[in-house]
């Protein structure tokens, strides 16, 4: 489709440049012709003006000449076409690729994701299925089997509904309807936040949050900041392992504002580290393990697309067994 696109686009350039190139080709040819019959009529005259006597002679007529010089002209302007024609061809062909390259990336990255999305979602749907069929063409199933079977399609249908959530902030995101929301806002007001949020987790796995935060200016969107915390600190809390701490400090260099949260927990492999911002990426390593559960991949893709909108960066530095940190430097609020 976009080889045949090129191709089109190519042709619309050359055929542009090319009605350029032949219209100011027919000017200059025009203008030209004009001039030199002018200039050589005008040059014959003032001899017949000095010199009666030559008026007669076949010589100084200028007909030949006019037509040699307009004829040489032609063929110049040709060959300077020619040229045109292949130097356009060639930048036509590369403007039409750079043209298309973002187009075809975005909707190359359009069909992957759909592609995802379709086989996240029919997993749990099938587990759904399954489990249900199985519950109702058994004869002598008991209670407590549809007691159970029914609370693991109440966590399939969880599932559902967090990755649809997630989905749902994706298409919010890449809207950049956040822009719009932008105010000045505390990182003390936006990890104090954050850090509720994520109390209950926290307590869930004997662990404890421990806070180094200033409270700086920075400019955003209240709520998206505080959802990448929160992805981040819930990230932290799954994966520290046997670690009883996660630690959130903040500080200021130049003209940046960084949030750090660090984990002393499993760690992420180097393989991992390059992918971990991959939409539905979920890691073989053993932080799934120690997870339990593995999620849908989306929450780094989401915490770095809101990092983006804010013009910040997201950096991950990580060593297995030994931890992970995750710094978001937002630009300071002037």
């Amino acid at each position: 489709m976009f080889r045949s696109a090129t191709f089109k686009l190519t042709i619309w350039y050359l055929a542009i440049a090319m009605a350029i190139s032949l219209l100011f080709s027919a000017v200059v040819y025009g203008i030209g012709t004009g001039e030199i019959a002018r200039s050589l009529n005008l040059q014959t005259d003032r001899i017949y003006r000095h010199f009666p006597i030559f008026s007669s002679n076949p010589i100084l007529r200028t007909g030949s000449d006019i037509d040699a010089t307009d004829h040489r002209l032609l063929l110049k302007l040709v060959f300077l076409n020619i040229i045109v024609f292949i130097l356009a061809g060639i930048a036509s062909y590369i403007l039409a690729r750079r043209t298309l390259d973002p187009i075809e990336e975005a909707h190359e990255q359009q069909k992957r994701f759909t592609s995802d999305v379709s086989h996240e979602l029919r997993t749990p749907l099938t587990a759904l299925k399954m489990e249900s069929e199985v519950a109702l063409l058994s004869p002598k199933i008991t209670s407590s089997e549809l007691k159970a079977t029914l609370k693991s399609n109440l966590e399939e249908a969880s599932k559902l509904e967090r990755l649809i959530n997630s989905i749902l902030r994706l298409s919010r995101l890449e809207a950049d309807e956040l822009r719009q929301n932008f105010t000045v806002i505390s990182t003390g007001d936006v990890v104090n936040e954050a850090v509720k949020q994520t109390k209950v987790l926290a307590k869930q796995h004997h662990l404890s949050i421990n806070q180094e935060v200033k409270d700086l200016p920075i400019y955003g969107e209240r709520e998206s900041l505080i959802q990448l915390l929160v992805i981040l600190i819930d990230n932290a809390i799954k994966y520290s392992g046997q670690a009883k701490n996660v630690l959130i400090k903040t500080s200021k260099r130049e003209n940046m504002i960084s949030i750090s949260v660090i984990d002393h927990g499993v760690g992420i492999s180097k393989d991992s580290l390059e992918h971990i911002f991959d939409r539905f990426y979920r890691s073989e390593s053993s932080r799934n393990k120690e997870q339990g559960k593995e999620g849908y991949g989306l929450g780094l893709s989401i915490a770095k697309m809101i990092a983006d909108v804010h013009e910040g960066v997201i950096t991950v530095s990580s060593e297995l067994g030994k931890g992970t940190e995750v710094e978001v430097s937002l630009p300071i609020h002037k």
